[in-house]
């Protein structure tokens, strides 16, 4: 059985107080158990304040971004080790933040990955498409292609490490939201890629998130889909009420 997941992805947002507040919100605010795995990304300076604040939850802080590189002179990274020394055990890899405004490309977020499931991380795996692929209906072998470069080299067994989230970009930030046919036609295809770079065990076994403009007055539809497993969740991250309630969709 595949993990369903809900993850919010605070970006740079919150300073160390807001991120406090926020945390206890949430932790408030779980006055029962949820049918998924919630997750946090805070900003990377108040990880470890976050990780030791929600120790006594079922919240499960990770990070936004790692380096590829394991240590050295790469001023301003962030390596694996750094973050699994506070207790980080999952990362979000590629991104299309970190691809379009910061240049990522396939073969470095390959790295990246590697680097992160050569030591036993947990990887939230993002790819989608913008709104010109999509129009050229190139978004099928565009998303397919990228997650082939970043996870072909895997083995089966790190392949267990690996959740997907796939983001298409033209609904990120945009308040719109691909239609829950839409999500489920991509994740089926994900699906699909998976089947056919490894097996149809892995293809079933593999939580596969959406992650475009999640609110409460979707979530429950798009999760309702067959291959949508959760959501990899942005601006509706911030706020705790709607976070816990994009969960308590699934």
């Amino acid at each position: 059985m595949r993990k369903q997941i809900v993850a919010g992805n605070w970006k740079m947002n919150c300073d160390l107080p807001d991120t406090q507040k926020l945390i206890t919100d949430l932790k408030t605010g779980l006055v029962k158990e949820f049918n998924c795995e919630l997750m946090i990304a805070p900003s990377t300076p108040f990880l470890y304040n976050a990780f030791n604040s929600t120790l006594d939850s079922d919240i499960e802080v990770i990070a936004q971004n790692v380096s590829e590189q394991e240590k050295g002179a790469f001023t301003g990274e962030t390596s694996v080790d750094m973050l699994q020394s506070i207790g980080i055990k999952t990362v979000i890899i590629g991104h299309s933040e970190r691809r379009d405004i910061y240049g990522e490309t396939n073969e470095l977020i390959a790295q990246k990955v590697k680097a992160s499931v050569n030591k036993g991380m947990r990887v939230i795996f993002c790819c989608g498409e913008h709104l010109e692929i999509r129009k050229e209906d190139k978004h099928f072998d565009l998303v397919g292609n990228q997650v082939k470069i970043a996870l072909q080299d895997l083995t089966e067994e790190q392949m267990s490490q690996i959740v997907i989230a796939y983001e298409p970009v033209w609904a990120i930030g945009t308040g719109e939201t691909a239609t829950p046919e839409q999500a489920q036609e991509m994740h089926a295809h994900l699906r699909n890629e998976l089947s056919v770079l490894f097996n149809d065990s892995i293809a079933q076994n593999t939580s596969i998130l959406y992650g475009g403009s999640v609110k409460p007055n979707n979530a429950a539809e798009l999760f309702a889909k067959p291959d949508v497993d959760g959501g990899l969740v942005g601006g509706a991250s911030l706020s705790a009420e709607s976070f816990l309630n994009i969960a308590n969709a699934i």
